[in-house]
């Protein structure tokens, strides 16, 4: 009996893991089948509900993530996870009519390297119609404007600005010749986060950190990829949120 109830947590991890990649890959009609496999076979799995839910979600399946969403509720009525993602779908509407295609960077975008990589809070934010359609790793795109520093969806949308004193530095690197790749870490009604990435130095720049390490308040190297398989896991937990990833099932 031991052994068979180890057997099926060993399936189950296993399974999970696969959910999680193939949403990490944005195989999102592919992410709906696994976790709904999952679910066949473990029905109550709340995060295989909320996979699955990011995942209808992500092909603009609204009224079945909803659904998702909601089954979610009924098995666990204080989790978080599905509270926030059915508050976020009522300012999508019930159907997109067509799969999102927004630009999710790969997983590498988010693994620290000191004075090059740093997440900030952004500030005049975008209405929650416009943030409700972001989602943690999507690619977003850094805009001067005049001594402002915005970030825009790939469509173009103002999602937010970066903090002056963060933004005016990256200002005059950007003047300079440096280049960046930004995406969404965390999103939610009142604070929104992204990765700043340094993908070129001008050699004009040389020596000058993007992200220096002192004045970290609000700006902080991001450690790893697992938080943001966190966010795939469980969706939209806030960034500097504490979680136990033993837990997880991912290593």
């Amino acid at each position: 009996m031991a052994y068979q109830e180890e057997e099926q947590v060993r399936l189950r991890r296993q399974r999970s893991k696969q959910a999680i990649a193939l949403a990490m890959q944005g195989r999102w009609r592919e992410a709906v089948a696994a976790n709904e496999d999952i679910i066949a076979s473990f029905p109550g799995d709340v995060d295989a509900y909320n996979r699955l839910g990011r995942a209808h979600i992500e092909l603009g399946e609204y009224a079945l993530a909803k659904e998702a969403y909601a089954r979610a509720m009924e098995l666990d009525p204080y989790n978080i996870i599905a509270q926030k993602n059915l508050q976020r779908l009522s300012y999508l509407g019930e159907e997109a009519g067509e799969a999102d295609d927004s630009d999710q960077v790969e997983p590498q975008h988010f693994i620290e390297e000191t004075g090059k990589t740093g997440v900030v809070a952004l500030y005049h934010l975008a209405p929650l119609a416009v943030l409700a359609r972001m989602g943690a790793g999507d690619r977003v795109y850094l805009k001067v404007d005049g001594a402002g520093l915005n970030v825009e969806s790939g469509h173009g949308e103002h999602v937010g600005q970066v903090e002056p004193k963060h933004g005016q530095r990256l200002i005059k690197l950007m003047d300079g010749g440096n280049q960046y790749s930004a995406a969404i870490v965390s999103v939610g009604e009142e604070r929104v986060t992204v990765l700043i990435r340094e993908i070129y130095q001008d050699p004009s720049q040389s020596g000058q950190l993007s992200f220096p390490p002192r004045g970290t308040d609000s700006l902080r190297p991001y450690l790893s990829d697992k938080i943001l398989r966190r966010e795939l896991e469980q969706i939209e937990t806030l960034a500097d949120e504490s979680v136990d990833m033993d837990d997880s099932g991912v290593d």
